[in-house]
Parts: structure tokens; C-alpha cells; sequence
């Protein structure tokens, strides 16, 4: 069987991993990466071998600079089975004429309107909503992580309302643009946050609620969970249930801030440091009078790499289990080593 053909359309934080994640998978290869401007990122692709195609007005800009260039965005995407848009929220819409126009399958990312695809997606709660479709957006890297850990507790507990508090990172590392840089930053001021509707685009079902605050750090995100079951349990019962999930990891080991997962992720050799599961604070899982309490870190420039490919899998048709195709991503890229 021919290996399905991915261009990534958008070579920054996001784009970049997932054109790493999917040149690991065997049943699909990467026709090219976009870039707008000649810069560092261009410099790595060609590196890695990446052919990079640029809007038809810089490609001269870019053979000035010695790049070799494929041709065209619009040649990209006619090359292509399907595209994986990765460019800044808000501009991927933009993108979607030119991919309707060639017939070309489209993934767009979390900071996209849910209106952009008719299937907000995430591997273990929807996968088979996405098998042979169109047009998928991935949700957010905090939506994501807040699917991984809510879908398994109802499907075995039920859920009976979720309130969650999420400290957001102020910046990427690489981002030298954004702030706070000595405040915290009720983000949005009134409740609730983009986070607990987006999980509805998933699991309609949900009660929840979400408020955010954005923090002058970059490493991650940090949840505040308190969830009211509808089944009584223990903590140990909610501990043993995360750490079966395929893309959940429990930190512990004297673990307590995120800067130490960082550097987890460091001296465990992950690529880029990436930490591609929800960490969950093992110690913190606590439950108090019916109610479940813990935190989570959520790594956000990589825990929506694996549902990318996972999404690129179920829009093609290559895998119907998706337990199968998470097991396939998480043994390409390394996600499961616990220790």
C-alpha cells in the first residue's frame, strides 16, 4: 500500500513537530513543509531534507537566500492527500478555499474557530467520527488535555460536572513577542474560558465549566481539576485508571513544578524536550467528599502532535481501531516509556 502523502502547511511550534511525528510513521511520508520567510525554521527543514515550498511571491526572497525551493503553496497542496495546517490561529481559515478548491483533505489546529471543520477531534473520545472525513480541526493542547483525563473517568465513573482552572504559559519559549512579564492575567476576565466549550465540541454530554489565567512563564500549563463523579471511588482508583491511559503519564518523584517536567523530559532524551502525555501529579489525585481533585501539566507545544497523527490516520482510512492507531503513534514516537 502507498504511503499516504502529508504537507504540512505552516512550519513553526506546532508544524515542525508534526512533520517529525509523521516522517516516523510507516504508512505516511511528508511531501513538504511551507515557510513564509527564510529563517531559522527553513534552515532546520532543509537540514532535515524537508523539500519547502513558499508563498509564489517570496520565492525569490528564499533563492536569494541559497534555499532550494519545490515550488508553490498551491503546488504543496496539489502534491498533497492531505494537509495539516499548522499556520498562527486565525490565518488557517484563509487556507481553506485553496484546499476545497484542489479536493485535498484539511487538519487544522486548536486556534481555529470550531466552525472551521464539522469535527472537533481527539484519539481516544472521537476517533470514529473522523474515519473518511473531510475537514478535522485538532483542539487545543489544554482541550486536548482536558479530553484525555475527562473521557476516561466518565466512560468509567460518569461525570457529573467538571470545574476547571487553568494557568496558561504566557509565551512559548521561542516566542519573544508575548507577555505577561509581571502579572497574572485573567484570560478571559469573564467566565468561562474558550476551554470548557471546546470540550463540548467533543463531548456534548459534559458539564463544565473553565477559567484562565495567563502567567509569565513558558514551560507549560497548569490545570486546577475538581470533578464530581457519578459513581463512588478512590483516589487509588482514579490513579490506577490514569496511568492505564495510553497518553497519560503520572509524575511523582519529589515532581513538583513544571519547570522539573522540563527538565524530565530533558534527561529522558525526548526531542525538543517534548512531553506529549498530560502529566498528572500523582500525589495530588485526592478525593473529598464525592468529589475528585488533582493537578495536571500539559506540555503545550506538544501534547496535540500525537492526535494529529492519529487524525491524519482516521481521515484516510488507514486504521478503524482507534486504540490501534494510538498504539501505532505512541511506538513510533516514543510515548509510553514510564519511569
Amino acid at each position: 500500500m502507498s504511503k499516504v502523502k502529508v504537507a504540512i502547511n505552516g512550519y513553526g511550534t506546532i508544524g515542525k513537530r508534526v512533520a517529525d511525528a509523521v516522517a516516523l510513521q510507516d504508512d505516511m511520508e511528508i511531501i513538504g513543509i511551507s515557510k513564509t520567510r527564510p529563517n531559522f525554521e527553513a534552515k532546520t527543514a532543509a537540514m532535515k531534507g524537508y523539500n519547502i515550498y513558499a508563498p509564489a511571491d517570496k520565492i525569490d526572497s528564499f533563492k536569494n537566500d541559497g534555499y532550494t525551493i519545490a515550488g508553490s503553496i498551491e503546488d504543496m497542496v496539489k502534491a498533497a492527500d492531505i494537509v495539516v495546517d499548522c499556520t498562527p490561529g486565525k490565518i488557517g481559515v484563509s487556507n481553506k478555499a485553496l484546499y476545497e478548491k484542489e479536493g485535498v483533505k484539511a487538519i487544522w489546529q486548536g486556534g481555529e474557530s470550531k466552525d472551521i471543520a464539522p469535527i472537533s477531534f481527539n484519539s481516544e473520545a472521537n476517533y470514529a467520527d473522523a474515519i473518511g472525513a473531510d475537514y478535522v480541526r485538532v483542539v487545543s493542547c489544554n482541550t486536548t488535555g482536558l479530553c484525555r483525563v475527562i473521557y476516561p473517568l466518565d466512560q468509567k465513573y460518569g461525570v457529573e460536572k467538571v470545574r476547571v482552572t487553568i494557568v496558561r504559559r504566557g509565551g512559548d519559549p521561542g516566542d519573544i513577542k508575548s507577555g505577561p512579564i509581571d502579572a497574572l492575567v485573567l484570560d478571559p476576565i469573564k467566565l468561562p474560558s474558550h476551554h470548557g466549550p471546546d470540550v463540548k465540541t467533543i463531548m456534548p454530554h459534559i458539564n463544565i465549566t473553565s477559567a484562565a489565567i495567563k502567567a509569565p512563564t513558558s514551560f507549560m500549563h497548569l490545570h486546577v481539576l475538581n470533578i464530581q463523579l457519578k459513581t463512588e471511588c478512590s483516589a487509588e482508583d482514579v490513579k490506577n485508571l490514569f496511568a492505564s491511559r495510553p497518553r497519560i503519564r503520572m509524575i511523582a518523584d519529589g515532581i513538583s513544578a513544571t519547570a522539573q517536567i522540563i527538565e524530565f523530559g530533558r534527561d529522558l532524551g525526548r526531542p525538543r524536550n517534548d512531553m506529549w502525555e498530560n502529566c498528572v501529579f500523582r500525589d495530588s489525585v485526592s478525593v473529598d467528599d464525592g468529589e475528585l481533585y488533582f493537578f495536571q501539566a500539559i506540555h503545550q507545544e506538544s501534547d496535540v502532535i500525537p492526535e494529529n497523527v492519529d487524525a491524519i490516520r482516521a481521515m484516510m482510512s488507514l486504521e478503524k481501531d482507534n486504540l490501534k492507531s494510538i498504539e501505532k503513534t505512541n511506538k513510533s514516537m516514543g510515548i509510553g516509556f514510564k519511569c
